[in-house]
């Protein structure tokens, strides 16, 4: 969340210049975001459970228990409560539902965020989240993990606020060893202030891999064999804030935040980092004699995945400085030469 700030500037003068007057929610095949697989899957289970326990003449209260006992068991999702610590706001950033829900709030006096109380090496994390609505030009909700030190690494989600009507902009970026410089922006082919969506970052040790609603919209692949740097020694933790930056947010920072509309709000739901390496004391859970690799700690993009991958980057990319001959005229960055 650091440095790229300053080359946003003319990131999102270009990004927004690009699509200003012909933009309108494209949306990628078979793509199915309301409701989570896991959602999907249980309800299926339940609704089938149901059906035949009645058929079998089971009593009701058995089937009211066995639904209490799956829904217990059969969900991973997290508990805001348990799973951060509130870092920055005060009362703006609030705890809700049970722990089920936190919502975060800006003011003309103060921003809000939070911080995952583990610290993780390599994981998939998902968060759904709901965006600031309406006029949100000059915010920005950040979504993201980052070590600690003066040489971080860091994984950026980043959504720029606009004007009412106008697209949010999805902002992604890597950094290692405290280098970043490696932006990709995108519109999303739907509205994320009009509900729940869910955002992941798979990280692994061989590449790191950002989804919007379980599609791939960027993969950053391990290229230290070219020289360029990977985020895989450093343990993270997973961050969000919402904050004011009109001085380079929107178009540059031409368009500034209308504090008429404060309190401004993003919400978050479904924390999930089951499939996360817990740092703990130096040393990894996952680096135990009983550990069986999970299947994450070397995903790759299968045929369909990087089909949607390559659709959502043709019809939804807006910036890549892999393409940016002017921001690099010495020539471009290694790893630009091997996508």
């Amino acid at each position: 969340m650091h440095a790229s700030y300053t080359a946003c500037n003319d990131l999102s003068v270009h990004a927004h210049l690009i699509h200003r007057h012909n933009f309108s929610y494209k949306h990628p095949p078979n793509l199915a975001h309301l409701l989570t697989s896991k959602q999907t899957n249980f309800t299926y289970i339940f609704l089938s459970m149901t059906s035949f326990l009645a058929s079998s003449r089971v009593p009701m209260l058995l089937v009211l228990v066995l639904f209490t006992l799956t829904s217990l068991t059969g969900s991973s999702l997290g508990n805001f409560y348990q799973d951060v610590d509130i870092i920055w706001g005060d009362w703006r950033a609030m705890i809700l539902n049970d722990g089920e829900l936190l919502n975060l709030n800006l003011d003309q006096a103060s921003g809000s965020g939070f911080q995952s109380k583990n610290e993780y090496l390599f994981g998939k994390i998902d968060m759904r989240l709901k965006l600031v609505p309406g006029n949100s030009a000059g915010t920005v909700t950040a979504y993201y993990l980052q070590s600690k030190g003066s040489a971080w690494d860091e994984i950026d989600f980043e959504f720029l606020g606009n004007l009412s009507g106008d697209p949010y902009i999805l902002h992604t970026n890597v950094y290692s060893q405290g280098k970043g410089e490696k932006e990709q922006q995108f519109y999303l082919w739907f509205d994320p202030t009009a509900d729940f969506h869910t955002y992941s970052i798979l990280w692994n040790p061989q590449r790191i891999i950002f989804y919007v609603d379980g599609s791939p919209i960027r993969e950053f692949k391990n290229m230290e064999s070219i020289g360029v740097p990977f985020p895989r020694y450093q343990p993270m933790r997973i961050y969000s804030t919402l904050w004011n930056a009109d001085d380079w947010a929107t178009r540059g920072g031409l368009v500034k935040t209308d504090w008429s509309q404060a309190p401004f709000t993003a919400s978050y739901t479904s924390f999930n980092a089951s499939n996360a390496c817990v740092w703990i004391n130096g040393a990894s859970s996952c680096d135990t004699n009983n550990f069986s690799p999970p299947a994450w700690l070397s995903e790759d993009l299968d045929s369909t995945n990087l089909d949607k991958l390559q659709w959502v980057q043709t019809n939804n990319m807006i910036y890549n400085y892999c393409t940016d001959a002017k921001r690099f005229p010495q020539g471009f960055p290694p790893e630009c030469n091997m996508y």
